[in-house]
């Protein structure tokens, strides 16, 4: 924690030093127009800005258990994920909406294995409602078809977004399935023609 805590004492040490980096934060402060929505796992190995390269400002990130996104119900209660999406879509305007999965994920893994997550009720019934059961099983523990599977199944939830339909029927928003390698670094994407994940 002492790391983290030195880190942010230094921030406004380190923006006073540069000019650049005083533009960059003084823009942010007008307002945001990030570049896309990125919604992933909320595993701590999976990094945005390392995966992208993107700066303070270029991305909007959703992130969840499994980077699951919930189905949408007309009239369905209010939560986060549904908030953020909307928000991405009819308030930021985002041209790019990418949902990137990753190697090793413990949500994902869980439900492929019906390991017993008894003890953890809340993560219990998140990954019960939000992760299918009908995902394939993979003997290899990083069970990456089921991620990659898992990834396809959050896109075709979110064109049932009444917001990201309206974005995608006026040519407005792309949707990108993309899958991580935590240990090589390697990024896949989705390719809807053939329905594989072929390295970027």
């Amino acid at each position: 924690m002492e790391t983290f805590i030195q880190h942010a004492r230094d921030l406004t040490a380190r923006i006073a030093d540069r000019q650049d980096e005083r533009e960059t934060y003084g823009r942010l402060a007008a307002g945001q127009s990030p570049l896309a929505l990125f919604i992933t796992c909320s595993d701590s190995r999976v990094v945005p800005s390392l995966i992208t390269g993107a700066r303070p400002g270029e991305l909007f990130e959703l992130r969840t258990a499994g980077n699951a996104v919930p189905v949408y119900q007309e009239g369905m209660a209010a939560c986060a994920e549904a908030a953020t999406i909307e928000y991405a879509m009819r308030v930021l305007g985002v041209a790019d909406i990418i949902v990137c999965g990753h190697s090793h994920c413990g949500a994902v893994g869980a439900r492929v294995r019906g390991e017993d997550l008894n003890g953890a009720p809340a993560v219990r019934d998140w990954l019960t409602q939000q992760v299918s059961d009908r995902l394939p099983q993979d003997p290899d523990s990083t069970v990456s078809a089921a991620v990659q599977q898992h990834v396809r199944e959050q896109l075709d939830r979110l064109r049932g977004y009444p917001c990201v339909q309206e974005r995608l029927s006026a040519g407005e928003v792309s949707l990108h399935g993309w899958f991580y390698e935590v240990h090589t670094g390697l990024v896949a994407a989705h390719h809807p023609a053939t329905d594989l994940f072929l390295p970027l």
